[in-house]
């Protein structure tokens, strides 16, 4: 089984305890939740492979670990309640941190680095189009006046700027006026589109007859992504005047949940931040063409 995104090993200690014989392949950017993670499983230290690594690299991480493919796979996508909780990271808005938002901190450009340096178009088409944010022209206009004399280094520094280009009557109708800006920097900052969509075709590439993925996904940008991919390989391929299936054409895939599954109200209300989440599962049902 492969658990694409380790965090804390919350699913992986649960799997690992209800299946005796499960090898279990763990991966994750963040070599802080790695350490975590390790120190939850050490019981289970004889049958885990934990790998510092994006989810897109599923198919290389089994490939040097010598194992044909995967029973399971198993994506809890987003940011993670240990990346939110630690101040320093800056990924809440709620208090004030350096502007990096990295899942990796060792790697790659920080969201401070992001809104001092994209040109404004680049910017709001970052805001529109991964926070979907209806003001993303008007918050990078401001982001870029205020740059010019003074370059963003603090989250309350954003926050501050938001709450002053957001107008009142969406502030008070539409949520936190910071959530829709910080959730596309950080999708930029980590690249999380463009690793989704080659992670999943690899995810189901490296799928055994007989296996399964579950995605848990928290916002529409990555539901769509994910149900494209399901829902492409979950038909027939033959031309549909074809009284018979063409050999190799057939479904790759049988989806086990209709449509997306929210959580319940008894875990919502358990965890809060289960409330946005659309779980989607298949199971591969014959070899990829």
């Amino acid at each position: 089984m492969v658990d694409a995104t380790l965090g804390l090993g919350g699913h992986s200690a649960a799997l690992l305890a209800a299946h005796p014989q499960l090898t279990l392949v763990g991966l994750d950017r963040d070599p802080q939740a790695l350490e975590l993670a390790g120190r939850r499983l050490v019981a289970y230290a004889g049958r885990t492979h934990l790998v510092h690594a994006v989810y897109d690299r599923i198919a290389d991480v089994l490939a040097e670990l010598g194992l044909p493919g995967a029973d399971g796979v198993l994506f809890d996508l987003g940011v993670s309640s240990l990346q939110l909780d630690a101040d320093e990271r800056g990924f809440s808005y709620s208090r004030d941190a350096d502007l990096d938002m990295r899942m990796d901190p060792t790697t790659g450009p920080t969201a401070a680095d992001v809104v001092n340096t994209y040109p404004v178009p680049e910017l709001a088409r970052i805001l529109r189009e991964y926070g979907e944010e209806r003001f993303a022209g008007r918050i990078a206009a401001a982001i870029g006046r205020t740059r010019d004399h003074r370059p963003f280094t603090r989250s309350a520094e954003l926050v501050e700027l938001l709450y002053a280009a957001v107008p009142a009557a969406s502030r008070r109708t539409g949520g936190h006026p910071a959530k829709r800006t910080f959730q596309a920097l950080r999708i930029e900052v980590n690249g999380e589109l463009d690793a989704l969509r080659a992670a999943v075709p690899a995810a189901l590439d490296s799928l055994t007859v007989g296996g399964r993925v579950v995605v848990l996904s928290y916002h529409s940008l990555e539901d769509r992504l994910v149900k494209r991919e399901l829902a492409a390989r979950s038909v027939s391929t033959s031309p549909q005047d074809l009284p018979v299936e063409l050999p190799g054409h057939g479904p790759e895939l049988r989806l086990l949940v209709r449509g997306s599954q929210p959580a319940s109200e008894d875990e919502i209300a358990d965890n809060p931040r289960a409330a946005s989440v659309r779980l989607r599962a298949a199971e591969r049902i014959r070899e990829a063409a």
